[in-house]
């Protein structure tokens, strides 16, 4: 798969200088990142309050994170800047969308000297939105594509604890 991808690169791009390429194996400061995040988000989204989307939210602890899933927050106005709220209102809207994922079951918090969510335990956001689904909370088609490319990808969170099959 690689070699075929740099083959059709090398195609496409015969005069591409590879050192503008971000490389992971090469660079440091990366996340893991699931690849059907994209269509999580979009779900998590409804989900949320109207007008209030969390996925950018979500998306700046995710990058905080390591393998305990763990985030500890000393700067909520720095989380506040990466999740894209700006202004005097900047930490009053993150606390909110941090409040409204806590509220789907996407983090859990406990405070500490830097405010209400020091310290965040990021669960697994798959779980969660299967967990909505079964609810009847999540449109069949956004779980439809996110179950799809779970298969894709050979992700088994959404049909780890039971065969759950798409919704027709």
């Amino acid at each position: 798969m690689e070699k075929q991808a740099l083959q059709l690169r090398g195609q496409l791009w015969p005069d591409l200088d590879e050192s503008e390429l971000w490389d992971r194996k090469l660079q440091k400061g990366f996340a893991t990142i699931p690849r059907p995040m994209p269509i999580l988000y979009n779900i998590m989204d409804d989900l949320a309050p109207k007008s209030k989307p969390v996925s950018s939210t979500h998306f700046s602890l995710w990058c905080r994170v390591f393998d305990q899933s763990l985030v500890t927050v000393e700067s909520p106005g720095e989380l506040a800047f990466e999740a894209g709220f700006t202004g005097q209102r900047a930490v009053n809207t993150w606390s909110g969308r941090m409040q409204s994922l806590e509220q789907l079951g996407f983090i859990s918090s406990r405070p500490g000297a830097s405010g209400k969510f020091q310290y965040i335990l990021l669960l697994n956001p798959f779980l969660i939105v299967k967990r909505m689904h079964e609810e009847g909370h999540v449109q069949a088609a956004k779980y439809n594509a996110l179950f799809a490319r779970c298969l894709a990808v050979g992700a088994d969170d959404l049909t780890a604890e039971q065969n759950a099959e798409p919704t027709q």
